[in-house]
């Protein structure tokens, strides 16, 4: 095996020197957050461009990342070995990435497209999450495959990728959407793992992306290697999809949960297409604050056409509905960002889930609302902030202790336009009912509640820009 490695040193190039580094990041103290190495709040702000590395000419590449760089993305989703036989069918350059399907020989001229990306993500202060490889290559239970790892030539894969993006700004995601079925699954995967680490020094945060409906935690959250937990809650458009980002938030020993796969934007609702149509940007706004909401500590975005880098000229993958490029600029993709600046506008690491900031609807004694229109509340541990998502216009209840100081002030987040407007000053007593802005199904909104003695700016209102790089 130790010669195994010394043969993949020697075939895994490195890269070369380019912009200034990103910092790195790690867990917070507390557990829940994503954190830069000088402790400062990292938003996980994704989105899915599986086919990245595979399917685009290095001009492609450029004009997706400066569109998500522009947007505020902070994390690129894409994958190795990719999924729509990424093994077989050359890149725009007409390269595959491995020599005769052997994880131990990288074809270096692939490997130096998937190095320029890599490097362009970093010079707009974009971290690439990268995924070494589709799950179809350990586990065949679908696609196209073939499953081509072992325990051994993972290791070694793992060592030599890691190896080479030592000093680059990435987040390992492991896994590609297969479920973990036997010892030989965990084995390769804690194999990979171990591997990539070996190659980076452990520089960089890890975790898995799983099938749908599931999450990395099932079954590697007692994992040192498993720095965060991955879900991916799917292509429903119901709540009960979502509730499990908090149950994810609560599992001990703690660690922060992230949604890697809700809902793509213009994607046939369950799979079902002719029954049930296509997702609108008012479903994946939901998805984002929801998970939000309920513990997460980021989010990802994804864009149907967008994942499969879709065009005319190419197999269409469950009816994408416009071209990559066109996609783009879908509404959803630009209102991810306001979900990212209304939890910026406010102290991030005290920040904790809780529904008990709504007063129960007095018919059902529950949370208000159920399915698509669920509401959500999340709130400063101090007591200085609450937010509360309301996924359609309708009264709600809020308990007003929730909050510190004698008297809370209230402002009205726009999701669609993060525009933030008053909505008055209340003595801190009781319950108060509160009314949205405009009712309607697809019309969702914030309520914002402060402590007004932090005389905190309009939730919403960006973070300051990072120097200039």
């Amino acid at each position: 095996m130790k010669r195994a490695f010394v043969l993949l040193a020697c075939a895994w190039g490195l890269l070369p020197l380019g912009a200034a580094p990103l910092p790195r990041l790690r867990v917070s103290e507390n557990q829940h957050f994503l954190v830069t190495e000088q402790g400062a709040p990292f938003f996980y702000l994704g989105d899915t461009a599986w086919e990245l590395f595979h399917r685009t000419t290095r001009e492609d590449a450029e004009f997706y990342l400066k569109d998500r760089a522009a947007k505020q993305f902070t994390v690129i989703q894409a994958v190795v070995l990719a999924e729509l036989d990424g093994l077989h069918v050359p890149n725009a350059y007409g390269h595959t990435p491995l020599v005769g399907d052997d994880p131990t020989k990288p074809d270096e001229r692939y490997f130096q497209h998937v190095d320029w990306i890599v490097n362009k993500a970093e010079a707009l202060g974009l971290y690439v999450g990268m995924l070494p490889t589709w799950g179809d290559k350990w586990n065949q239970k679908w696609g196209q495959g073939p499953a081509l790892f072992t325990a051994e030539n993972a290791a070694a894969y793992g060592e030599g990728l890691g190896r080479r993006y030592r000093d680059k700004p990435i987040i390992w995601i492991l896994g590609g959407d297969r479920p973990v079925e036997s010892e030989a699954h965990k084995a390769i995967l804690r194999a990979l793992a171990r591997g990539l680490r070996a190659g980076d020094g452990g520089t960089h945060l890890m975790t898995l992306h799983p099938c749908g409906g599931r999450g990395s935690a099932e079954w590697f959250h007692d994992d040192g290697w498993l720095a965060f937990n991955l879900r991916q809650n799917g292509h429903g458009a119901e709540f009960s999809r979502y509730a499990k980002t908090r149950a994810d938030y609560d599992r001990q020993p703690a660690k922060p949960v992230i949604d890697g796969e809700p809902l793509y934007e213009d994607h046939p609702l369950a799979f079902k297409a002719a029954e049930q149509g296509y997702s609108l940007a008012a479903d994946v706004r939901r998805a984002l604050y929801w998970d939000l909401f309920s513990g997460a500590c980021g989010h990802t975005y994804g864009h149907h056409s967008v994942w499969q880098l879709w065009q005319p000229g190419r197999q269409p993958v469950n009816h994408p509905l416009l071209p990559w490029r066109a996609a783009l600029d879908q509404p959803g993709a630009g209102q991810m960002q306001f979900g990212r600046r209304l939890l910026e506008s406010r102290p991030v690491l005290t920040r904790v889930p809780d529904d008990g900031v709504l007063a129960p609807a007095a018919v059902t004694n529950a949370v208000p609302g159920a399915g698509r229109y669920r509401f959500a509340a999340t709130r400063d541990a101090h007591g200085r902030y609450a937010f509360v998502y309301a996924p359609a216009g309708r009264p709600f209840g809020v308990r007003m202790d929730k909050l510190s100081g004698p008297v809370v002030r209230a402002w009205w987040f726009d999701p669609r336009t993060g525009a933030a407007t008053r909505a008055g000053e209340f003595p801190n007593t009781g319950t108060r009912t509160f009314v949205t802005p405009t009712p309607g199904e697809a019309l969702d909104w914030v309520l914002a509640l402060d402590d007004a003695a932090q005389n905190y700016p309009p939730p919403g209102t960006p973070a300051p820009a990072p120097p200039a790089r």
